[in-house]
């Protein structure tokens, strides 16, 4: 399913590290998990749960282990998991997921002004279906991105401080995807959520 239909209901998104965190992820009220961590034998089993609890599950390619990453690797993930789509840092991955009708994140790293220049050029050439930035301290960046990218914008990474979220939020990033679990209950619905931003209902 297309990601802006959970991060619509609740902008937070559990970045599961660990498969002890994958549980916690599940019960808690978040609507979409990205899945940094397996292999290629749990995460069919991964996928299941995440749609028994009512989440879309997206799998970090480069992170997944036990598979190649090539397009032969993406079409077995399409065909076995079945997962709502993908994260990739490698543009090659991402079209593969996109020919195979898969949601696309391709994730990008913000290091200095020419690393914004060139990822703002890549995701333009690959077209993804959403932006993962990290790190996601960067509202400024985040402000920029937004206006010259057409794709919902995540930010990840290094979110410590509900006053950080809500900054990054405010620079037009449409969703964060966090670790730490304390952020993963912060909101009920989406009214909650426009609350602690301080935006008008």
């Amino acid at each position: 399913m297309d990601l802006q239909h959970f991060i619509e209901a609740n902008p937070i998104i559990a970045a599961v590290r660990k498969m002890g965190d994958l549980r916690p992820a599940l019960a808690s009220t978040v609507r979409a998990v990205f899945l940094l961590t397996g292999d290629i034998n749990t995460v069919s089993e991964t996928v299941r749960l995440a749609r028994q609890s009512g989440k879309g599950i997206y799998i970090h390619l480069d992170l997944l282990d036990g598979l190649g990453k090539d397009e032969a690797a993406v079409r077995f993930l399409a065909k076995e998991a079945q997962p709502d789509g993908v994260i990739s840092t490698r543009s090659y991955l991402i079209q593969a997921a996109k020919s195979m009708g898969l949601y696309t994140i391709q994730r990008i790293f913000v290091l200095d002004s020419l690393s914004v220049q060139t990822g703002v050029a890549s995701v333009k050439d690959t077209r993804p279906d959403a932006v993962e930035c990290l790190p996601g301290i960067l509202p400024r960046v985040f402000a920029e991105l937004a206006q010259e990218l057409e794709q919902p914008i995540i930010a990840g990474g290094l979110l410590r401080h509900p006053e950080e979220m809500r900054a990054v939020f405010n620079s037009g990033v449409r969703a964060v995807s966090v670790s730490n679990k304390t952020f993963w209950n912060l909101f009920q619905n989406r009214e909650e959520f426009l609350k602690f931003c301080r935006i008008p209902m």
